[in-house]
């Protein structure tokens, strides 16, 4: 007993924080588009933050629960309802057996990320649960989801057991109980039209003047040829001093890299290993989530920051995560 797909949605499949430590390989990484969402979802059912979790990509499935489920819904809202009831995202719900989760057309971002209390039970591959569509590896099956899959979970935390428990004790009609409390909406700044912080690239000197000042000044398109691999951006043609080569070089998630045709091009979760293409600018750590939820036809523009600004905005977003994890536990002793 379990959660069964009814309907699978445009793209679904299961991803947790990614496949590392193996790249000198040549294995990518994958993982959630968007790892904060995802962190914090885990964080709301008492999971380990790296749990895997559901990737809902704009056109969401519907899920029949077989048993009553600890959930809980971060990153993009994808118009949610339990029972035709609507859903609030950020926070633990208590999923009454029987009931259907569907999900319809976005209102604020592209990806949501749906956690379980104990997490999905299929197999590790090369330590992670994630789904790497083109080698067909990891998650369910190596594929996402489809009409007719049964999803089953793993046992859940003392955490999570404690307040499925006390949820299912509320008396209430409805197919579900959600907490009042919610939290790390604060974190995801999500936005049509973002301001995405960069560091200056390893090649960002082999652009002329006018390629690197349009790159900060004039904004930037997601095109439709975007995907889990990388968002191709159209914009102001970004061009070279002189025609050069570069030998392949080691690339990671947000590495913005320059075709000779001179539109840029951000890697994203499954990107490759290496690149051969010179990199103008890398994404800060903390914009990923930002860039993770646009939708083809998105307007970016870039700002240039220090990589110690960089640094520092990623230890201040850490220490909040932290806090927020510390909080959540505590709430949860304190009601016991």
């Amino acid at each position: 007993m379990s959660i069964r797909v009814n309907r699978p949605g445009l793209l679904t499949t299961i991803q947790d924080l990614g496949r590392y430590g193996l790249q000198q390989y040549g294995v990518i990484v994958s993982g959630a588009m968007d790892p904060l969402a995802l962190r914090i979802s885990n964080l709301l059912v008492g999971n380990e933050q790296h749990e895997a979790a559901l990737e809902i990509t704009l056109s969401g499935p519907a899920l029949l629960f077989e048993r009553d489920t600890l959930i809980a819904i971060t990153g993009a809202d994808l118009s949610a309802v339990i029972d035709g009831q609507r859903v609030p995202l950020w926070r633990p719900i208590f999923v009454k057996q029987g009931s259907l989760l569907e999900f319809g057309s976005p209102i604020r971002g592209s990806r949501a990320y749906m956690s379980v209390a104990g997490g999905f039970d299929v197999p590790l591959v090369m330590q992670s649960r994630s789904t790497y569509l083109r080698a067909g590896v990891g998650g369910f099956k190596g594929r996402p989801l489809q009409t007719g899959d049964v999803l089953h979970l793993r046992s859940a935390s003392r955490f999570a057991t404690r307040q499925l428990k006390r949820m299912s004790e509320k008396d209430s009609e409805r197919p579900f109980v959600a907490t009042t409390w919610f939290a790390g909406l604060d974190l995801a700044t999500y936005a049509d039209d973002p301001t995405i912080r960069v560091i200056s690239g390893g090649q960002n000197d082999w652009f002329d003047d006018e390629s690197r000042e349009a790159f900060v000044s004039e904004p930037f398109r997601v095109t439709k040829q975007s995907d889990r691999m990388g968002y191709r951006l159209a914009g102001p043609t970004l061009r070279f001093i002189q025609p050069r080569e570069l030998v392949s070089e080691a690339v990671t998630v947000g590495t913005i890299q320059v075709p000779p045709e001179g539109q840029p091009i951000i890697l994203m979760a499954d990107r490759p290993t290496t690149g051969g293409y010179a990199k103008i600018a890398q994404v800060a750590t903390v914009d990923i989530p930002v860039l993770a939820q646009l939708k083809p036809g998105a307007q970016i523009r870039f700002l240039t920051i220090s990589v110690e600004g960089a640094q520092e905005l990623y230890r201040s977003r850490e220490s909040i995560i932290q806090r927020l994890g510390c909080g959540i536990a505590q709430m949860n002793i304190e009601k016991q």
